[in-house]
């Protein structure tokens, strides 16, 4: 089985609601990274064997395959395809290991990966929107007798599920609010000390990460109301909405060798499991066991972890049953601080955690995040010495 190599990874700064990015057409978001991806590997990109790009809500300017667009509006090769792919807030992650697994079984040699999303354009859940139009109960539950007689008449949605986590793992608001206010100061650090700036291309002119807000204070996060009433959420421990893209490019052995590439590291491991989908946001728990079983590694072995920081409950559940010390996960911040531009998270957190791997030589990276529908994927990084 050949190995799959990560040659170079990409991405936009993350713009926030309404700022800098909000105007892009989406297919050229994806374009800017594809290009900055060709040109930054020194890849041909005559021989990339596929584009697989995650993205949800694929409506309005984000419709027809935005993987296949992204790379035509690129200017790059016709003959190269593309598909659109949807595992929710993982779906980049998961382009990732769609990338991955068919390098390793042959069947491509380069396959580029990685996700676009304007939220700002396309606000989230655009696409249940539509359903009222055509007659259609927007609802993609309440319609179903299987999922009714399963699971009743529960709500589903992320932010049930975010405080259903803090309720039965005990997670209070104060330490919400705090792991807010760590990933705030900790992406402020990266960001004035430049440590994002070789991994950003600029989309017309901006470079810096939009989200991660200055003077926060316990005092002002306290303040803030709840998300829903009597519950312990607020905006503050929530991750943002957000404008971005980023790719990845997968390479096989052979494509090393013959094109002269230099890989950065290893795909060692992956895994993807499925949980509760009305707690919908638990998966990173059993994901993470999954892969390190798989793995043959132990939390120990792992110098750095990335936990998608959808809400502060979703993190500190997870590192209730992990037990692993939150210096070492998210150590330049995350989605409450730097943003969640769900399509294309996956391998923007990638982006930023190849690149500390590579500053600290840090040999094994974990890198999780929970998903709609009560899903999440794991992967296990290897870095190339």
């Amino acid at each position: 089985m050949s190995t799959a190599y990560i040659v170079e990874a990409v991405r936009t700064p993350v713009g926030k609601r309404g700022g800098s990015l909000a105007g892009v057409h989406p297919a050229d978001l994806g374009a800017i990274v594809l290009r900055e991806l060709v040109e930054r590997s020194g890849v041909d990109p005559d021989l990339v064997d596929d584009v697989i790009l995650g993205c949800i809500d694929t409506v309005g300017p984000q419709n027809g395959c935005i993987a296949r667009t992204s790379w035509l509006a690129a200017g790059l090769p016709t003959h190269v395809p593309g598909v659109t792919i949807d595992r929710q807030c993982g779906s980049s992650q998961q382009a990732v290991h769609f990338a991955a697994q068919a390098v390793m079984s042959g069947t491509a040699d380069l396959v580029v990966a990685g996700g676009v999303q304007n939220m700002s354009m396309i606000p989230i859940g655009t696409a249940t929107t539509i359903g009222p139009d055509l007659g259609l109960d927007p609802d993609p539950f309440s319609g179903s007798t299987g999922w009714v007689k399963r699971y009743g008449d529960q709500p589903v949605s992320q932010f049930h599920g975010a405080e259903l986590i803090a309720e039965q793992w005990g997670v209070s608001r104060l330490e919400m609010e705090g792991l807010a206010l760590e990933s705030h100061r900790r992406a402020l650090a990266a960001i004035d000390g430049g440590l994002f700036a070789d991994e950003v291309v600029a989309v017309d002119g901006a470079v810096t990460d939009e989200g991660p807000r200055r003077g926060s204070t316990p005092e002002k996060l306290a303040g803030l109301r709840t998300l829903q009433p009597g519950g312990r959420l607020t905006a503050a421990v929530s991750s943002q909405i957000s404008d971005g893209a980023s790719a990845v490019l997968v390479a096989s052995e052979e494509a090393v060798r013959a094109q002269g590439l230099t890989p950065v590291a290893k795909v060692h491991t992956m895994a993807v499991a499925g949980s509760d989908p009305i707690l919908m946001l638990t998966g990173p728990i059993d994901a993470t066991h999954k892969v390190l079983a798989r793995s043959g590694l132990s939390v120990d072995d792992i110098g750095l972890w990335e936990v998608n920081e959808a809400f502060a409950s979703v993190v500190l559940a997870w590192q209730r049953e992990l037990g692993v010390d939150l210096d070492r996960v998210n150590v330049n911040g995350g989605a409450i601080a730097l943003g969640h531009p769900i399509g294309a998270s996956g391998t923007r957190i990638m982006t930023s955690l190849l690149s500390e791997m590579r500053r600290t030589g840090t040999r094994y990276a974990l890198q999780t995040m929970c998903e709609g529908g009560g899903q999440a994927n794991a992967t296990i990084l290897e870095l190339v010495e």
